[in-house]
């Protein structure tokens, strides 16, 4: 291959904002959809006739998809490249929840937001091994927070349209119009490229460029190949760190909303805007985790990032009666716990580092996606807590997620500035 490939260049081309531009896209509205629930839960809740538990468990359904979807879409994007399965993710979880709003019962509903979980659960592997693929390696870490920043600007999103449009137009009506990022998919076929070092090993592995006994492992299926002997250490770390993190985040956010309406006595919108203010923490938080990761490294980013999240929610928590008095205050531990959440922008540029091109969008989403399908029991343990301790309480167990994730990624080399190779020997 004569041409450069796309991680070799010096600075990003057009090429590579368009790969980052629609992964960030995609992720915006994957997270959207994932965190509109849990503005929608009361409502959703009145019309059904159904308990807080119930309604933790529909919720634990769409988490628990995303950890099929995240290994299902990993792999097939290994096999059939990164561009087509990005386009199919965006297409499942854009007309699951669309099929949301004619759900007319809870157990229903709990088999279309697992649908749509299967679709959000493959986007982010995908999206983040296309943007780790081809950004500068100088420059992957930021690449990849401003993908990641997709987050807070889609639970923004969630939070203005749960707190404020859904009131007017109804929780149907929200999740129908929902589903419009699904034409997003008509401009990626047309403008967006495909990753050019799956493409260099797809091309060497097909014409018998390979060594015979090189090509018979690389070729095999990529889902078996996570776990042999030279990577199961990498996934098995890569897997518990993810949990780690996920537990933390969904610890928090399955019951803010409620916890900050009802204990704080802000009602419904004020939660909405409060949550609102705290995502604004989180995209400062994504966006300078990626310039911070790649001048100190990837492990001290993680660790000053995650006690960061970890000391904001346990003051939070614990003092929400005084905060009750004077909301307000409120804000500045709300924006320093979004701002902490700026790790979850570590774990794409550390998975494309550590896991091999012929195994990588597999290995990411079967480590991210396998710890959200685990954390999808939390919803369910803060509902039950919170019977004795309150939502408050139950949510502040948050923290200690986020001191386990501080300490445990030491147990990883340090990878900033990593190149790339199309083929690793197996």
């Amino acid at each position: 291959m004569s041409k450069k490939f796309l991680y070799e260049y010096e600075r990003p081309t057009r090429e590579h904002w368009a790969i980052l531009g629609f992964s960030w896209a995609g992720w915006v509205f994957d997270f959207y959809n994932l965190i509109l629930y849990t503005f929608l839960l009361i409502e959703i809740g009145k019309e059904f006739h159904v308990t807080d538990v119930e309604l933790g468990i529909v919720h634990a359904a769409s988490l628990a998809a995303t950890a099929i979807g995240g290994i299902l879409f990993g792999y097939l994007s290994d096999i059939y490249g990164r561009k087509p399965v990005l386009q199919w993710t965006i297409l499942i979880y854009s007309i699951g929840t669309a099929l949301c709003a004619v759900a007319t019962d809870i157990w229903q509903l709990l088999i279309l937001r697992f649908v749509a979980g299967l679709g959000i659960g493959g986007e982010w592997a995908v999206g983040q091994t296309l943007v780790g693929e081809t950004w500068p390696p100088k420059m992957r870490a930021r690449g990849a927070a401003l993908m990641q920043s997709g987050v807070p600007v889609g639970v923004a999103v969630a939070s203005l349209v749960g707190g404020f449009v859904s009131p007017v137009i109804g929780w149907r009506m929200t999740f129908f119009l929902s589903s419009l990022p699904a034409f997003m998919v008509v401009f990626i076929r047309k403008g967006m490229p495909e990753s050019d070092l799956w493409l260099h090993f797809r091309e060497m592995l097909h014409r018998g460029e390979l060594p015979d006994e090189w090509a018979e492992r690389l070729g095999r299926n990529p889902l078996i190949r996570i776990f042999d002997k030279e990577i199961i250490g990498s996934t098995a770390k890569g897997l518990l760190l993810a949990t780690f993190g996920m537990y933390a985040y969904w610890f928090i956010f399955s019951w803010l909303p409620k916890c900050l309406s009802e204990e704080m006595g802000i009602g419904l919108a004020g939660s909405g805007l409060w949550v609102f203010i705290s995502q604004m923490g989180a995209l400062i938080g994504y966006l300078s985790f990626g310039p911070i990761a790649d001048r100190i490294g990837r492990r001290p980013a993680f660790t000053i990032f995650s006690l960061t999240q970890a000391v904001s929610i346990f003051i939070l928590m614990h003092m929400i009666s005084v905060f009750a008095k004077n909301p307000i205050y409120a804000l500045i531990p709300l924006f320093f716990m979004g701002l902490g959440t700026g790790f979850f922008s570590g774990y794409g540029p550390l998975y494309t580092e550590i896991f091999p091109t012929h195994v990588r969008t597999t290995a990411a989403g079967f480590c991210f996606n396998v710890a959200r399908g685990l954390s999808a029991v939390a919803p369910i343990v803060v509902a039950l807590v919170a019977v004795q301790w309150g939502l408050s309480g139950a949510i502040s167990i948050a923290a200690m997620f986020n001191v386990m994730l501080a300490l445990f990624v030491w147990a990883f080399p340090e990878t900033r500035g990593k190149v790339l190779k199309a083929v690793e020997k197996p």
